[in-house]
């Protein structure tokens, strides 16, 4: 077996301390440590996880084979692209980049370096969405909703690329085709940026999705449903289960014609079940995988730089339909604010 790689975190904010926490004891890799600008932060992580604390992240990247970037967005083009220029396979937090170009960049880099990027859409690596994909055939449409109670924490950019590009990464990853058409609205609330959206995604195959996100609700919600021929799927992201309803293959049509029949009758019900596994630790596990040679990258760069395209392309519609917001900070500080560097991650 090949020597375990080395690996490092770049930021040790609210998520970066998990990166540091789990990759402590992640199967292949050894944690080197980690860098954060702040020194108080850096000798408060240090201490409570017993990690080093690098000075710099060039000295961490030197000492690395791959890392995980989990500074804000604005940073993470100045963080990735010297290190992919060394060659070090990197995980990158969503959205990969603040911009398109800057996400470009970062994939011609790794391209001629050889360097692999892996994005963070940890809810690919929920349970309901593991335990869904065996079943999911050919969607026809698909809905929704994630809903937060107000955080300050990312709600300086618009929700669609706080929250609602979670959601994008899921149907682009179950639907499995070109975008065709986005038609989107949204509204601010309690911040000067829109913080509740709605999308609704046409796709060349004919299939459509609707993606509502807010930050300003009462309840925790994230659901998503799908609709195929084969039946139909619902996802409780938030609980990490979900059922697959399907018609009996036992169902006698003659008898359904009759009269009213109880849903049983017709309808299987097929609980959705997949391994325990904390979506981070399981992110974390494949990207050592994929660096080690063991599997291919399960998110890849060019997954996220597609995911980004289609945030950015509804924060353009949500400025057209709500053009007094343009200069002011609703849905133009979204879009403005990605290609000029001050996105944040939720």
């Amino acid at each position: 077996m090949s020597a375990p790689i080395r690996i490092g975190v770049v930021g040790a904010g609210a998520l970066g301390y998990h990166h540091v926490r789990l990759l402590r004891a992640v199967d292949g890799a050894t944690l080197v440590g980690f860098h954060d600008a702040r020194p108080d932060r850096a000798h408060q992580v240090a201490t409570e996880l017993g990690v080093r604390a690098f000075d710099s992240v060039d000295a961490l990247v030197d000492a690395c084979d791959a890392l995980t970037i989990a500074v804000p967005t604005p940073a993470h083009h100045a963080v990735a692209k010297p290190a992919l220029e060394k060659g070090r396979h990197l995980l990158i937090e969503k959205p990969l980049a603040a911009s398109l170009v800057e996400a470009d960049d970062l994939l011609a880099i790794a391209k001629r370096t050889g360097a692999l990027i892996q994005t963070g859409h940890v809810e690919r690596f929920n349970r309901a969405v593991r335990a869904a994909l065996p079943f999911v055939e050919a969607p026809r449409f698909i809905d929704s909703d994630r809903l937060a109670p107000f955080n300050p924490r990312g709600s300086d950019v618009a929700v669609v690329l706080d929250l609602m590009i979670h959601d994008i990464d899921l149907v682009l990853t179950l639907v499995g085709s070109h975008v065709a058409d986005v038609a989107a609205v949204g509204v601010p609330v309690l911040t000067p940026f829109v913080d509740i959206a709605n999308a609704r995604i046409a796709f060349d195959s004919g299939v459509v999705a609707n993606i509502t996100s807010s930050r300003v609700s009462r309840e925790r919600m994230r659901k998503v449903r799908i609709f195929q021929q084969s039946g139909y799927l619902s996802l409780d992201l938030a609980a990490g289960d979900g059922e697959f309803y399907r018609l009996r293959g036992d169902l006698d049509l003659a008898a359904l014609a009759k009269g009213p029949l109880a849903l049983e009758a017709f309808v299987e019900r097929i609980p959705l079940e997949a391994p325990e596994g904390e979506p981070l630790r399981l992110e974390f596990e494949s990207f050592v995988a994929a660096v080690r040679g063991e599997q291919p990258v399960v998110v890849s760069g060019d997954d996220g730089r597609e995911a980004l395209a289609v945030a950015l392309r509804i924060v353009k519609e949500i400025e057209r339909t709500l053009p007094s917001l343009a200069g002011v900070g609703g849905a133009s500080a979204g879009g403005r604010a990605a290609d000029a560097g001050r996105v944040t991650r939720a």
